[in-house]
């Protein structure tokens, strides 16, 4: 039982750094896991894995997917994806992590869910900004594809080996603080 509150809770980490990157791929790939009974959600959150979720979630996702490649909507939709990210990473936190006391699912949705979602959401779309001002929006939509990709690696992960996609999440936060220590000013 112990080991399968601490898989949920990879599971809903990895799913919430997906989130950060893409918002509706992770939701849709958990929706597709629930509805093909791969994961069990919690009972609040079935829903996830109706026919109806896999359909909007689906075209939600291509939709969200294709407009990163277009340059100026990519930093349009980061400046509305950076509160959803957090919304979302809470979510998936909440729908995944089992047998634990609603305080500490909640507790650990918002700031283990919500945190990681918004962390790499912000660092996305800083870096996508910098792009855009570097090279006029050139290399943002090879910034869209790396970034989708790492999404559906991380949520792939996160569904069929929630340890690794931990170890991932770890390697992607590491990868975001180095970053950001390297461009933060010198005092």
């Amino acid at each position: 039982m112990a080991f399968e509150t601490i898989l949920s809770i990879f599971l809903g980490v990895g799913l919430a750094a997906s989130v950060g990157f893409r918002i509706f791929l992770p939701l849709f790939f958990l929706s597709l896991a629930a509805y093909f009974n791969v994961w069990e959600l919690n009972e609040n959150w079935q829903w996830i894995g109706s026919f109806t979720a896999l359909i909007v979630l689906g075209v939600a996702t291509m939709v969200e997917i294709f407009a990163y490649f277009i340059p100026w909507l990519d930093n349009l939709l980061d400046s509305v994806a950076i509160p959803m990210a957090a919304l979302a990473g809470t979510a998936v936190m909440v729908s995944t992590a089992s047998n634990l006391d609603p305080l500490i699912t909640w507790t650990l949705a918002i700031i283990a869910g919500g945190g990681t979602a918004t962390a790499i959401k912000g660092a996305s779309a800083t870096g996508r900004l910098a792009s855009t001002a570097t090279t006029g929006g050139t290399a943002n939509p090879v910034i869209g594809l790396v970034e989708t990709g790492t999404a559906a690696v991380v949520a792939t992960a996160s569904i069929f080996a929630p340890i690794l996609a931990a170890f991932l999440v770890l390697i992607i936060l590491i990868g975001i603080f180095r970053i950001y220590k390297k461009l933060r000013p010198k005092t």
